[in-house]
């Protein structure tokens, strides 16, 4: 796979990524030349060769410059989420060892507040607008050569755990070769699966900080395709998108698709998506009613996969595997899953136990020896803390993370089933199901809801959904209570951050 810069030489007009909202196109050239300027910052800057820089960025057109340019000199970067808070930033920023931290002009009370409680920066740079001691980032290429650096080495990103229990934890991959133009890791895999080449349109909804529209950008634009970012998602912009500019291919989380299809009929009928070649979905799972209908508007291209930051295991299925095996997410193309009971027993097809990979690519995380050894079993097999169980066939089903498991009266109780079944009806929007305690049971399944609309926030809205869960659950999944908030604590990446609403419950209760 060339480097992206090559097509700067033969194509330099070529649109790398455009700005959905804005429609700013930035060309192969420009990336190029900006990425190579922002490489001659880094060194001038005493970033070398192996060194961390870490980066909290909206999506903006400077992200996949800053991100290209440690990928040329060497770097490992480390992409921040938006959403967090100024010591949990100062956290990643220290426990990276980053030496520079570029931040958006928009997050200037976080980051100048994380950046003040890292000793270890020795610079401070933003985009978008200034913020009080970081130096903009424009000005400080003012003079800035646009040519390559003369080390020019392969870089990596190095992403960090959510955090659902504990410190987020960097995973950290060393760049899988030296030179820059060596082919994306997953690109003879993931990326064959899905068809991307030179002709790929990638349209990108999700926040680039998050693992999967990092890698698939970066590898778009190492085929010399071009990618499509928007800012913020919007449903109905999203299908605009796709029939203004032909996307051929697409990245999406379950909520996403759940609110595109709670659209007026019109505006879901509005638009040309024949264009549609691959339209991609991970991060959380689908209920089987939403991806029935996902394939039955959109045909049978919608593609699933299931892996995490750790890349200890990959599974993937198209549309057609999926009719025949709802509800599963595919077969491993990387790693071998197994099922483990409690006592890290190896249990049969059907039998539901922790999801654990053998044989695939080591990972570590950063600086964290002994959390690494405790991520691996005796057989040195590695789990991403998710449960399920396999078929005859090999064909991975999830029930749920392991954490969120409800233990109710000794039944295990898991909420995916229950948001499922809850998110297909007409008044939910959105829906979070968790335990809370419970002095005869143990746990007590809770559901708090986002309604759709918010005059249905009642009792008598909330006695519907209940006897409409009656009809189709067994009692013991049924929630006693619904309680309903207007915006739930899903981050735009799709992450439902669930544990804010149990902590909340638990500490009232």
């Amino acid at each position: 796979m060339p480097h992206f810069s090559s097509y700067a030489a033969e194509t330099p007009d070529r649109p790398a990524y455009i700005m959905a909202s804005s429609g700013q196109v930035v060309t192969y050239s420009e990336l190029d030349r900006k990425s190579n300027q922002i490489a001659h910052l880094l060194r001038a800057s005493g970033v070398q060769r192996g060194d961390h820089i870490a980066m909290m960025m909206k999506n903006c057109p400077e992200f996949l410059q800053v991100a290209q340019a440690a990928n040329r000199a060497g770097i490992i970067f480390t992409p921040i989420s938006t959403h967090l808070k100024e010591d949990e930033t100062a956290y990643i920023i220290t426990n990276c060892k980053a030496k520079l931290f570029v931040a958006s002009a928009e997050l200037v009370h976080v980051a100048t507040e994380a950046a003040a409680a890292a000793p270890g920066l020795t610079r401070c740079l933003s985009v978008g607008g200034d913020i009080a001691g970081f130096e903009a980032l424009d000005e400080a290429l003012a003079d800035l050569p646009s040519t390559p650096i003369e080390d020019e080495f392969l870089g990596a990103p190095m992403l960090y755990s959510s955090g659902t229990t504990g410190k987020p934890k960097g995973v950290y991959w060393a760049p899988h070769a030296e030179s820059i133009h060596a082919d994306h890791a997953l690109s003879g895999s993931v990326g064959a699966f899905f068809g991307f080449d030179v002709n790929t349109i990638y349209l990108s909804p999700a926040p680039l900080y998050h693992a999967a529209p990092l890698h698939y950008n970066l590898m778009v634009l190492g085929l010399g395709g071009t990618s499509l970012i928007m800012e913020h998602f919007d449903p109905e912009h999203s299908l605009q998108l796709i029939e203004q500019y032909k996307a051929t291919h697409s990245q999406w989380v379950p909520i996403m698709f759940v609110r595109m299809l709670k659209l007026p009929e019109a505006s879901r009928t509005r638009y040309d998506l024949s264009s549609m070649k691959c339209a991609i979905h991970a991060a959380a799972p689908c209920p089987v009613d939403v991806k029935e209908a996902m394939i039955e508007w959109w045909g049978p291209v919608i593609v699933e996969y299931y892996s995490g930051s750790e890349g200890n295991g990959f599974t993937i299925i198209d549309s057609a595997n999926w009719l025949t095996h709802k509800g599963s997410v595919g077969q491993a193309i990387i790693g071998e899953p197994r099922i483990l009971d409690e006592n890290g027993e190896v249990l049969g097809p059907g039998e539901v136990g922790d999801v654990y990979f053998a044989n695939s690519r080591p990972f570590e995380y950063f600086d964290e020896p002994e959390k690494t050894k405790n991520a691996f079993n005796e057989q040195g097999w590695s789990t991403m803390g998710d449960v399920g169980y396999l078929d005859e066939e090999g064909f991975l089903y999830l029930t749920d993370r392991k954490n969120f498991t409800i233990i109710t009266g000794g039944v295990n109780v898991y909420p995916a089933e229950i948001e499922g079944l809850l998110i297909a009806h007409e008044k939910v929007a959105d829906v979070a199901v968790f335990g809370i305690p419970h002095p005869e049971f143990g746990e007590e399944v809770m559901a708090v809801v986002q309604p759709l609309t918010w005059s249905d926030a009642n009792d008598e809205t909330e006695a519907e959904l209940i006897e409409w869960m009656r009809e189709r659950l067994s009692t013991v999944k049924v929630p006693r209570k619904i309680d309903f908030l207007e915006q739930l604590p899903r981050m735009d990446n799709g992450k439902l951050y669930k544990r804010h609403l149990q902590d909340a419950y638990r500490e009232a209760g």
